[in-house]
């Protein structure tokens, strides 16, 4: 029988998590619209503008993170936030200004010193 062991992260590790998970723009507008409300993958996808290709990817990834889980809804599958207080958080973060050096931070947030 197959088992998928799970391990449990806390403080550095977590925050690298989620900092990898929102570094990708359609990852961090996911997060949003689940700290909304739970969704199916096709709703997602339609309401993002992506593939459900890219959806099910950015999905599993999400999963691996830690951040989403998936909820058996009948036939299909909803997902929602790992925990209430990433929806807590995702939103304080969108609220948080940054004074960026244009020199040394891109306008997408990647390095291009």
């Amino acid at each position: 029988m197959y088992s998928c062991l799970m391990e449990t992260l806390t403080h550095a590790p977590v925050l690298a998590r989620f900092g990898y998970a929102v570094s990708d723009p359609t990852r961090a507008r996911i997060l949003l619209a689940l700290a909304a409300e739970p969704a199916f993958p096709s709703d997602l996808a339609d309401a993002l503008g992506v593939s459900r290709q890219s959806m099910s990817n950015h999905l599993a990834c999400l999963r691996g993170c830690g951040l989403v889980v998936a909820v058996p809804a009948g036939r299909r599958t909803q997902y929602e936030l790992a925990d209430a207080r990433l929806g807590h958080a995702v939103r304080d973060l969108i609220g948080v200004v940054l004074a960026v050096d244009p020199n040394c931070c891109a306008p997408d947030g990647t390095c291009v010193a």
